[in-house]
Protein backbone atom coordinates (compact mmCIF):
# COMPACT_ATOMS: atom_id res chain seq x y z
CA UNK A 1 0.00 0.00 0.00
CA UNK A 2 1.44 3.39 -0.96
CA UNK A 3 1.93 6.04 1.70
CA UNK A 4 -0.90 8.34 0.58
CA UNK A 5 -3.40 5.51 0.68
CA UNK A 6 -2.07 4.27 4.03
CA UNK A 7 -2.43 7.75 5.56
CA UNK A 8 -5.99 8.11 4.26
CA UNK A 9 -7.12 4.67 5.39
CA UNK A 10 -5.50 5.08 8.80
CA UNK A 11 -7.04 8.53 9.23
CA UNK A 12 -10.44 7.02 8.49
CA UNK A 13 -9.87 4.34 11.16
CA UNK A 14 -8.98 7.03 13.68
CA UNK A 15 -12.05 9.08 12.75
CA UNK A 16 -14.31 6.05 13.18
CA UNK A 17 -12.79 5.34 16.58
CA UNK A 18 -13.15 8.98 17.66
CA UNK A 19 -16.78 9.02 16.53
CA UNK A 20 -17.49 5.93 18.63
CA UNK A 21 -15.71 7.31 21.71
CA UNK A 22 -17.04 10.88 21.65
CA UNK A 23 -20.42 11.95 23.08
CA UNK A 24 -22.96 12.28 20.29
CA UNK A 25 -24.24 15.60 18.96
CA UNK A 26 -27.04 16.84 21.23
CA UNK A 27 -25.65 15.16 24.35
CA UNK A 28 -25.97 17.28 27.48
CA UNK A 29 -24.54 19.89 27.93
CA UNK A 30 -25.28 20.40 24.27
CA UNK A 31 -23.30 23.60 23.63
CA UNK A 32 -20.15 22.17 25.18
CA UNK A 33 -20.42 18.88 23.26
CA UNK A 34 -21.06 20.77 20.02
CA UNK A 35 -17.89 22.83 20.56
CA UNK A 36 -15.86 19.71 21.33
CA UNK A 37 -17.10 17.97 18.21
CA UNK A 38 -16.75 21.11 16.06
CA UNK A 39 -13.04 21.28 16.82
CA UNK A 40 -12.30 17.55 16.82
CA UNK A 41 -14.07 16.81 13.54
CA UNK A 42 -13.10 20.02 11.75
CA UNK A 43 -10.60 18.38 9.43
CA UNK A 44 -6.95 17.64 9.98
CA UNK A 45 -4.68 14.85 8.81
CA UNK A 46 -4.54 13.03 12.18
CA UNK A 47 -0.75 12.82 11.88
CA UNK A 48 -0.19 12.18 15.59
CA UNK A 49 -2.57 9.22 15.93
CA UNK A 50 -1.32 7.86 12.60
CA UNK A 51 2.19 7.89 14.05
CA UNK A 52 0.93 6.08 17.15
CA UNK A 53 -0.62 3.33 15.04
CA UNK A 54 2.42 3.07 12.76
CA UNK A 55 4.80 2.90 15.73
CA UNK A 56 2.68 0.18 17.33
CA UNK A 57 2.77 -1.83 14.10
CA UNK A 58 6.55 -1.32 13.85
CA UNK A 59 6.86 -2.81 17.35
CA UNK A 60 4.62 -5.77 16.50
CA UNK A 61 1.50 -4.48 18.24
CA UNK A 62 -2.19 -4.90 17.45
CA UNK A 63 -4.17 -2.03 15.99
CA UNK A 64 -7.08 -2.58 18.39
CA UNK A 65 -4.71 -2.02 21.33
CA UNK A 66 -3.34 1.19 19.81
CA UNK A 67 -6.57 2.90 18.74
CA UNK A 68 -7.51 4.35 22.14
CA UNK A 69 -4.00 5.68 22.81
CA UNK A 70 -4.01 7.15 19.29
CA UNK A 71 -7.36 8.84 19.94
CA UNK A 72 -6.14 10.14 23.31
CA UNK A 73 -3.21 11.87 21.60
CA UNK A 74 -5.55 13.49 19.07
CA UNK A 75 -7.84 14.75 21.84
CA UNK A 76 -4.89 16.43 23.57
CA UNK A 77 -3.72 17.90 20.27
CA UNK A 78 -7.18 19.32 19.53
CA UNK A 79 -7.43 20.82 23.01
CA UNK A 80 -4.08 22.52 22.44
CA UNK A 81 -5.25 24.03 19.16
CA UNK A 82 -8.41 25.44 20.75
CA UNK A 83 -6.41 27.08 23.51
CA UNK A 84 -3.59 28.26 21.20
CA UNK A 85 -6.16 30.10 19.07
CA UNK A 86 -7.67 32.03 22.01
CA UNK A 87 -7.32 35.84 22.17
CA UNK A 88 -5.02 35.50 25.20
CA UNK A 89 -2.70 33.21 23.23
CA UNK A 90 -2.19 33.43 19.45
CA UNK A 91 -5.53 35.19 18.82
CA UNK A 92 -6.34 33.41 15.56
CA UNK A 93 -9.65 33.68 13.72
CA UNK A 94 -9.26 30.63 11.45
CA UNK A 95 -8.19 27.04 11.88
CA UNK A 96 -8.30 24.43 9.13
CA UNK A 97 -10.13 26.81 6.83
CA UNK A 98 -12.98 27.78 9.13
CA UNK A 99 -13.68 29.85 12.22
CA UNK A 100 -11.74 28.91 15.34
CA UNK A 101 -13.71 27.47 18.25
CA UNK A 102 -13.95 30.71 20.22
CA UNK A 103 -15.21 32.50 17.09
CA UNK A 104 -17.76 29.81 16.22
CA UNK A 105 -19.03 29.62 19.82
CA UNK A 106 -17.59 31.96 22.46
CA UNK A 107 -14.40 32.26 24.45
CA UNK A 108 -15.70 30.63 27.62
CA UNK A 109 -17.14 27.65 25.78
CA UNK A 110 -13.91 27.23 23.81
CA UNK A 111 -11.88 27.10 27.03
CA UNK A 112 -14.21 24.49 28.49
CA UNK A 113 -14.24 22.46 25.26
CA UNK A 114 -10.45 22.29 25.40
CA UNK A 115 -10.55 21.30 29.06
CA UNK A 116 -13.11 18.59 28.30
CA UNK A 117 -11.07 17.09 25.46
CA UNK A 118 -7.90 17.08 27.57
CA UNK A 119 -9.51 15.23 30.46
CA UNK A 120 -11.36 12.83 28.15
CA UNK A 121 -7.98 11.73 26.77
CA UNK A 122 -6.97 10.32 30.15
CA UNK A 123 -10.41 8.80 30.63
CA UNK A 124 -9.83 6.83 27.41
CA UNK A 125 -6.40 5.63 28.48
CA UNK A 126 -7.62 4.31 31.83
CA UNK A 127 -10.93 2.76 30.71
CA UNK A 128 -11.25 -0.85 31.81
CA UNK A 129 -11.71 -2.93 28.69
CA UNK A 130 -9.66 -5.09 26.36
CA UNK A 131 -6.24 -3.77 25.46
CA UNK A 132 -2.85 -3.19 27.08
CA UNK A 133 -2.49 -4.22 30.72
CA UNK A 134 -2.74 -1.74 33.58
CA UNK A 135 1.04 -1.26 33.84
CA UNK A 136 1.31 -0.26 30.18
CA UNK A 137 -1.69 2.05 30.55
CA UNK A 138 -0.02 3.75 33.50
CA UNK A 139 3.13 4.27 31.45
CA UNK A 140 1.09 5.84 28.64
CA UNK A 141 -0.77 8.12 31.07
CA UNK A 142 2.55 9.29 32.48
CA UNK A 143 4.05 9.80 29.03
CA UNK A 144 1.09 11.81 27.77
CA UNK A 145 0.82 13.91 30.94
CA UNK A 146 4.49 14.84 30.77
CA UNK A 147 4.37 15.64 27.06
CA UNK A 148 1.27 17.82 27.46
CA UNK A 149 2.23 19.57 30.69
CA UNK A 150 4.68 22.16 31.99
CA UNK A 151 7.70 20.08 30.96
CA UNK A 152 6.33 19.73 27.44
CA UNK A 153 3.69 21.43 25.33
CA UNK A 154 2.37 23.90 27.91
CA UNK A 155 5.87 24.93 28.91
CA UNK A 156 6.79 25.44 25.27
CA UNK A 157 3.71 27.61 24.74
CA UNK A 158 4.68 29.80 27.70
CA UNK A 159 8.23 30.33 26.42
CA UNK A 160 6.83 30.98 22.93
CA UNK A 161 4.64 33.78 24.30
CA UNK A 162 7.41 35.17 26.49
CA UNK A 163 9.83 35.35 23.57
CA UNK A 164 7.64 37.27 21.12
CA UNK A 165 9.67 40.17 19.78
CA UNK A 166 12.93 38.81 21.21
CA UNK A 167 16.11 38.44 19.17
CA UNK A 168 16.08 34.83 17.95
CA UNK A 169 18.79 32.37 18.94
CA UNK A 170 19.08 28.64 18.38
CA UNK A 171 18.76 27.38 21.99
CA UNK A 172 15.57 29.40 22.50
CA UNK A 173 14.16 28.35 19.14
CA UNK A 174 14.79 24.65 19.68
CA UNK A 175 13.43 24.76 23.22
CA UNK A 176 10.16 26.20 21.94
CA UNK A 177 9.88 23.81 19.01
CA UNK A 178 10.83 20.63 20.87
CA UNK A 179 8.37 21.42 23.66
CA UNK A 180 5.43 23.21 22.08
CA UNK A 181 5.13 20.90 19.05
CA UNK A 182 7.76 18.20 19.28
CA UNK A 183 6.87 16.81 22.71
CA UNK A 184 3.43 15.57 21.68
CA UNK A 185 4.68 14.10 18.41
CA UNK A 186 7.47 12.29 20.26
CA UNK A 187 4.88 11.08 22.77
CA UNK A 188 2.63 9.81 19.96
CA UNK A 189 5.39 7.54 18.69
CA UNK A 190 6.47 6.36 22.15
CA UNK A 191 2.89 5.50 23.12
CA UNK A 192 2.64 3.30 20.04
CA UNK A 193 5.66 1.37 21.24
CA UNK A 194 4.42 1.15 24.83
CA UNK A 195 0.98 -0.19 23.95
CA UNK A 196 2.69 -2.83 21.79
CA UNK A 197 4.81 -3.93 24.75
CA UNK A 198 8.03 -2.96 22.95
CA UNK A 199 11.39 -3.57 24.61
CA UNK A 200 13.60 -0.77 25.90
CA UNK A 201 15.79 -0.66 22.79
CA UNK A 202 12.77 -0.27 20.51
CA UNK A 203 11.15 2.41 22.67
CA UNK A 204 14.44 4.34 22.75
CA UNK A 205 14.66 4.19 18.94
CA UNK A 206 11.05 5.31 18.63
CA UNK A 207 11.71 8.20 21.02
CA UNK A 208 14.67 9.34 18.91
CA UNK A 209 12.60 9.12 15.75
CA UNK A 210 9.72 11.02 17.33
CA UNK A 211 11.97 13.75 18.71
CA UNK A 212 13.54 14.45 15.32
CA UNK A 213 10.27 14.23 13.39
CA UNK A 214 8.60 16.50 15.94
CA UNK A 215 11.24 19.19 15.48
CA UNK A 216 11.15 18.78 11.70
CA UNK A 217 7.38 19.17 11.75
CA UNK A 218 7.64 22.59 13.38
CA UNK A 219 10.49 23.68 11.11
CA UNK A 220 8.29 22.86 8.10
CA UNK A 221 5.38 24.72 9.71
CA UNK A 222 7.62 27.77 10.15
CA UNK A 223 8.55 27.60 6.46
CA UNK A 224 4.95 27.27 5.33
CA UNK A 225 3.95 30.26 7.44
CA UNK A 226 6.19 32.24 5.07
CA UNK A 227 5.65 30.46 1.75
CA UNK A 228 2.09 29.04 1.75
CA UNK A 229 -1.15 30.95 1.20
CA UNK A 230 -3.87 31.35 3.79
CA UNK A 231 -6.03 28.95 1.77
CA UNK A 232 -3.29 26.31 1.69
CA UNK A 233 -2.61 26.57 5.40
CA UNK A 234 -6.22 26.90 6.56
CA UNK A 235 -5.21 29.75 8.86
CA UNK A 236 -3.81 33.25 8.53
CA UNK A 237 -0.58 33.27 6.53
CA UNK A 238 2.37 35.16 8.01
CA UNK A 239 0.89 35.25 11.51
CA UNK A 240 4.16 34.21 13.16
CA UNK A 241 6.07 37.11 11.65
CA UNK A 242 3.31 39.56 12.56
CA UNK A 243 3.59 38.56 16.22
CA UNK A 244 7.38 38.62 16.17
CA UNK A 245 7.72 34.92 16.94
CA UNK A 246 11.06 33.14 16.95
CA UNK A 247 11.16 30.89 13.85
CA UNK A 248 13.68 28.96 11.77
CA UNK A 249 13.31 31.17 8.68
CA UNK A 250 13.84 34.25 10.86
CA UNK A 251 17.06 32.79 12.22
CA UNK A 252 18.48 30.86 9.24
CA UNK A 253 16.53 32.07 6.21
CA UNK A 254 14.26 29.86 4.10
CA UNK A 255 17.02 27.79 2.52
CA UNK A 256 18.72 27.18 5.85
CA UNK A 257 15.40 26.13 7.37
CA UNK A 258 14.76 23.70 4.51
CA UNK A 259 18.23 22.17 4.96
CA UNK A 260 17.51 21.71 8.67
CA UNK A 261 14.19 19.98 7.94
CA UNK A 262 15.79 17.57 5.46
CA UNK A 263 18.59 16.74 7.90
CA UNK A 264 16.16 16.08 10.75
CA UNK A 265 14.08 13.71 8.63
CA UNK A 266 17.19 11.80 7.54
CA UNK A 267 18.31 11.51 11.17
CA UNK A 268 14.84 10.29 12.15
CA UNK A 269 14.93 7.57 9.51
CA UNK A 270 18.41 6.53 10.62
CA UNK A 271 17.08 6.07 14.16
CA UNK A 272 14.63 3.42 12.94
CA UNK A 273 17.09 1.34 10.92
CA UNK A 274 16.87 -2.27 12.07
CA UNK A 275 13.87 -1.49 14.28
CA UNK A 276 10.95 -0.82 11.92
CA UNK A 277 10.80 -3.74 9.50
CA UNK A 278 7.73 -2.22 7.83
CA UNK A 279 9.58 0.98 6.89
CA UNK A 280 6.28 2.79 7.35
CA UNK A 281 7.50 5.40 9.82
CA UNK A 282 10.25 6.53 7.46
CA UNK A 283 7.74 6.75 4.61
CA UNK A 284 5.40 8.86 6.72
CA UNK A 285 8.21 11.24 7.65
CA UNK A 286 9.17 11.71 4.01
CA UNK A 287 5.62 12.06 2.71
CA UNK A 288 4.17 14.32 5.39
CA UNK A 289 7.14 16.62 5.80
CA UNK A 290 9.42 16.80 2.78
CA UNK A 291 6.78 16.80 0.07
CA UNK A 292 5.46 20.08 1.49
CA UNK A 293 8.77 21.84 0.82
Amino acid sequence: MNTARYLEETREKVDRALTALMPGEGSHPARLVSAMRYSLFGGGKRIRPVLTLAASAAAGGKIQDALRPACAVELVHTYSLIHDDLPAMDDDDFRRGRATCHKAFDEGTAILAGDALLTLAFDLLTAEDEGPDSHLRLLMVQELARAAGWRGMVGGQQVDMDSEGADPDLPLLEYIHTHKTGALIRCSVIMGGICAGADEVTVKALASFGEKVGLAFQVVDDILDVTATTEEMGKDQGSDAQRGKVTYPALFGLEGARERAFKLVEDAKDAMEGVDATGRLAEIADYVLLRRL
